[in-house]
């Protein structure tokens, strides 16, 4: 017996804020909607969804698990964009020669925006 990701879930207190954020952020499309949570799909169903669900409790500590995300054109860009959707920049973080930026959602989930094919990124991991 194999397990597979069926749904990333996400604790929040306002899951239309939070699913609409991820939606503009990722390009994807709202499917549901209602007072406890929201779940939002790739266009083509080709990633798995996003489900927001509500919460009693506030974020209280870093997340344990977070996305990082690759944009197609600069970092620089990106958080940018981001942070007009209501994105929060934490700080960046530099090792090695690798950098990304921790960014926060607008209930303050982290995620983190690597860099691009525009930063140097040559598509080797």
């Amino acid at each position: 017996m194999t397990l597979s990701v069926d749904t990333l879930t996400v604790d929040c207190h306002a899951p239309r804020l939070v699913a609409d954020f991820w939606s503009a952020a990722l390009g994807y499309r709202l499917k549901t909607v209602d007072d406890d949570e929201a779940e939002i799909v790739s266009p083509d169903r080709s990633d798995r969804p996003l489900l927001f669900q509500v919460v009693p409790e506030g974020k209280s500590v870093k997340n344990r698990l977070h996305l990082d995300l690759r944009p197609s054109g600069s970092m620089a860009a990106e958080v940018a964009r981001l942070e007009q959707l209501g994105a929060t920049a934490i700080t960046r973080v530099d090792e090695g020669g690798s950098f990304w930026t921790v960014m926060g959602d607008p209930e303050g989930n982290e995620f983190c925006v690597l860099r691009g094919p525009e930063d140097g990124w040559s598509g080797e991991l």
